[in-house]
């Protein structure tokens, strides 16, 4: 399973980043919680730094077709967990970000891709500490000026192995964000 791992973000790394170009940096922080079956509900404060990519280059076969912007977001994250245990998750989402056209301040916007991650609270729901984190969402930017922008975003998250082993219940959360997103 590491193997499989280290071979997905190298391809990601190796074959997609020389074609993007980074546009913006944004911090984002929040809430998360979500329902377990035999312990308190899991509860957490994310940090994320999200490192935007330009992506029209990898869709330009549908560059006339859509009118907004599509970026491709590499976010590391730590997220301290506080319930039901003082634990940590840590790790990396690859999503993508469909940026609506707008003329004005507020500009919005729907998210989705797959994460990797390390979480050291045992739960019951899954069998391994390992997992992947599919996730889709959506928020508004508000731009304070050309270069920066005041983001609000929710998405649905769900955490699973995959069915590498079992138990694999998987732990589906709510996940509510803010944060400043810097544009070059």
């Amino acid at each position: 399973m590491k193997l499989r791992v280290i071979l997905t973000v190298s391809f990601i790394l190796y074959f997609i980043f020389p074609a993007l170009s980074l546009n913006s940096i944004g911090i984002l922080n929040g809430y998360l919680f979500a329902n377990l079956d035999y312990k308190q509900d899991l509860k957490n404060i994310p940090l994320l730094v999200s490192f935007n990519f330009n992506g029209k280059s990898l869709f330009s076969c549908l560059k006339d077709k859509l009118r907004g912007d599509i970026v491709f977001s590499l976010e590391p994250f730590i997220n301290t967990i506080y319930q039901p245990d003082a634990n940590v998750e840590i790790g990396t989402n690859f999503l993508f970000k469909y940026i609506f056209p707008s003329k004005g301040k507020i500009k919005p916007y729907v998210k989705g891709g797959l994460g990797i991650e390390y979480m050291t609270q045992h739960i019951r729901e899954q069998s391994t500490q390992y997992n992947f984190l599919p996730q889709i969402g959506g928020g508004i930017s508000f731009f304070l000026d050309k270069h920066t922008s005041l983001d609000f975003e929710y998405r649905f998250r769900h955490l699973s192995n995959a069915s590498f082993k079992t138990p694999n219940g998987g732990v589906d959360a709510n996940v509510f964000l803010w944060g400043f997103t810097h544009y070059f």
